[in-house]
C-alpha cells in the first residue's frame, strides 16, 4: 500500500479539484451490505465479500445518478466517481457531508445504520446545497473495539496499523503472513469483522441492497485448499474474494486450519504443502507443524 505515501497520492487527497478541476461539490453515498451473516462454517469472511463485488456494482449506479442530475439540469457536467478506486478521502468527506463520525476503529459510524456500508464519490462540477457535517462523537468511553482486535491493530488516535490488520493482512498483504500474527488471524479467511462486530452501534445496521446479498458457495470447507486456479476462478468469479487470488486464498485458509486445530485436517494440509505455490506450501506446512505440536 506504499502508493497511498506517494506525492501523487497525497496531493490528490488534498484537493479533488487536482482530480476534477471543475468540481464544486462532491455527493457522498452509503451503501449498506449484509452485516455479520452466519454462514455455518469454521470458516469466516467479511460480510461485505459475501455478496457481488462492490467495484462492479455500485459504478453504475453513480453513472445513473449523473446522468439523473444532468437530466434535472438541463446539460452535461463534469463528473468523476469513486468507491474505494481513487485517492479519495471518503471518511472524512462522508463526515463532512454529515453521514455520521469516525469511530475508534477508523470506521464511519452513522447514529441511525451502524457501520456496515461501503462509500462512494461522485465529484460533480455543479453547486449543490451542502449538508451541515456531523460534529459531535458518539463513541464516548467505549473501548470494546479496542479491546477485541486480536492484533491490536487499533491506536489510541483513531488509526489503525494497517500492518497488523487481518483485513489487510489475508487481502492487501501479497506475500507471507509474519508468524509472530498468524495465531491472531484466528479462522478468518478474507477480511475481519470483529472490531465492527462488537461495536453497539451496528445494532442499528440497515438491510443490504439486494445486488450485496450474499451470494457465493458457502459453507468455506477445508477441501478449499485443493481448488485449482480455473476452479478458484469459478468459485469466486463475481466476488471481492478474487481480490487475494488463489495463493493468497490458500494461504490464509492454511493459517485459519492451522488455528482451528483439527488433526483430521493434516491429509490435506500434506496435499497443499506440495502445491505449486511456494506461498501455500510454507503456510500449509506451518499449519501442519502447528496441529501436530497440540498432539499430547
Amino acid at each position: 500500500m506504499d502508493y497511498l505515501a506517494s506525492e501523487r497520492s497525497r496531493t490528490r487527497r488534498a484537493d479533488p479539484q487536482w482530480i476534477l478541476p471543475e468540481c464544486k461539490s462532491i455527493l457522498v453515498l452509503a451503501f449498506p451490505y449484509s452485516p455479520f451473516s452466519k454462514n455455518n462454517s469454521e470458516f469466516q469472511i467479511a460480510s461485505y465479500a459475501l455478496g457481488d463485488d462492490y467495484h462492479d456494482v455500485i459504478p453504475p449506479r453513480l453513472q445513473e445518478i449523473v446522468q439523473f442530475i444532468e437530466e434535472q439540469v438541463g446539460h452535461s457536467i463534469p463528473n468523476r466517481y469513486y468507491t474505494d478506486t481513487g485517492p479519495i478521502l471518503e471518511r472524512e468527506l462522508a463526515q463532512r457531508a454529515g453521514l455520521g463520525w469516525i469511530g475508534k476503529n477508523s470506521m464511519l459510524i452513522h447514529p441511525q445504520a451502524g457501520s456496515t456500508f461501503l462509500l462512494a464519490e461522485i465529484l460533480l462540477g455543479i453547486e449543490l446545497e451542502y449538508d451541515e457535517p456531523f460534529t459531535t462523537d458518539h463513541c464516548g468511553t467505549c473501548t470494546r473495539c479496542v479491546d477485541a482486535c486480536p492484533t491490536q491493530c487499533i491506536l489510541p488516535n483513531r488509526t489503525l496499523d494497517a500492518r497488523r490488520c487481518i483485513s489487510f493482512l489475508t487481502i492487501e498483504n501479497k506475500g507471507d503472513i509474519p508468524e509472530n500474527l498468524r495465531g491472531s488471524i484466528q479462522n478468518w479467511i478474507f477480511g475481519c469483522d470483529i472490531c465492527q462486530q462488537v461495536c453497539p452501534w451496528n445494532r442499528f445496521a440497515m438491510p443490504a441492497d439486494p445486488t450485496l446479498e450474499p451470494f457465493i458457495p458457502l459453507p468455506v470447507l477445508t477441501s478449499d485448499l485443493t481448488l485449482t486456479s480455473s476452479e478458484f476462478n469459478q468459485r469466486f468469479k463475481r466476488s471481492p474474494i478474487q481480490r487475494a487470488k488463489r495463493r493468497g486464498y490458500l494461504r490464509n485458509l492454511a493459517v485459519a486450519v492451522g488455528n482451528i486445530g483439527n488433526e483430521t485436517h493434516i491429509p490435506i494440509l500434506e496435499q497443499a504443502s506440495n502445491d505449486e505455490e511456494p506461498l501455500v506450501q510454507e503456510h500449509a506446512k506451518w499449519a501442519k507443524e502447528k496441529i501436530n505440536n497440540r498432539k499430547p
